[in-house]
């Protein structure tokens, strides 16, 4: 069987390396520094939080060479910074308003039939915005690990024939479920590695990542946003967010990048794969 990295056109060898930009959509600060990631910088795709307060700004921000995914989003993480179901369903609202902030809350209380209603008009909502979508992500991990909910998304890559994001850093065994082997069944196309890491700040992550690079496809997420009064007043995490934006544009992370034998790709690169066959 080919290699992920044959289909996509290189040797089984190669090192292919997506760098995504997380929330895209989650504020202006955010919109702003994914955007000079992406076109400036060395990102390659990222994904948008459709229900957020900037979604809309951001896909107004769109140009059609652009790599957009959606994240797909169940968690409203911030306390004082709300954001909620756009299907209005009553099992993912919490009772401070809008989406639950932790991934307990979520799973306590989440109806899967109403998580699947809200994913697919999440998605359905992006393209309708006119949105290339090239791949699906999702936010806090909300449903990647938990079997209920996972049905939900492999369901959704394979309706919208998009690939997906995975860790590699958790297993099966802890998993509870083989997660990969289900999404390797039903032809859904994810990276080969993918760090289940995600504490704010991405420098020294990012850095170890690529000093390790593997042969296949490595994804590294990064969430960069501008220097703004609005990022600082939205979290505790605003500096490491500012920072992934300096990372992104640095020229020495290009060069590391080459240095390490590197070939930049996107999400929509593993798309044409997929729908391919």
């Amino acid at each position: 069987m080919a290699t992920l990295a044959e289909r996509l056109g290189h040797p089984a060898d190669a090192r292919l390396v997506i760098i995504s930009c997380d929330d895209l959509g989650s504020c202006h600060a955010a919109n702003v520094g994914v955007y000079a990631a992406l076109r400036d910088g060395a990102a390659t795709c990222a994904s948008l939080m459709v229900p957020a307060p900037w979604a809309r700004q951001a896909a107004l921000q769109y140009r059609p060479g652009d790599d957009i995914g959606v994240h797909l989003t169940l968690n409203a993480e911030h306390a004082a910074y709300r954001w909620g179901p756009i299907t209005h369903a009553p099992s993912l609202q919490s009772g401070e308003g809008g989406f639950p902030r932790t991934l307990d809350d979520l799973w306590e209380h989440a109806d899967p039939a109403e998580v699947r209603r809200e994913l697919k008009a999440q998605v359905d909502r992006a393209l309708a915005w006119g949105i290339d979508v090239t791949h699906l992500a999702p936010h806090l991990t909300a449903i990647t690990l938990r079997p209920e909910f996972f049905d939900v998304y492999l369901d959704l890559a394979v309706e919208y024939r998009l690939p997906i994001r995975l860790p590699s850093t958790v297993s099966e065994q802890q998993a509870g479920f083989p997660f990969r082997q289900l999404a390797l069944e039903e032809g859904v196309v994810f990276p080969d590695h993918f760090d289940h890491d995600w504490r704010p700040g991405s420098r020294a992550r990012f850095e170890r990542a690529v000093e390790a690079l593997e042969p296949g496809v490595t994804e590294i997420h990064v969430q960069p946003a501008a220097d703004h009064p609005e990022v600082r007043a939205l979290s505790e995490s605003a500096d490491d967010w500012i920072d992934d934006l300096a990372l992104m544009l640095d020229p020495a992370t290009r060069a590391l990048l080459v240095d390490r034998g590197a070939v930049l790709i996107g999400y929509r690169d593993l798309r044409s794969a997929m729908r391919a066959g």
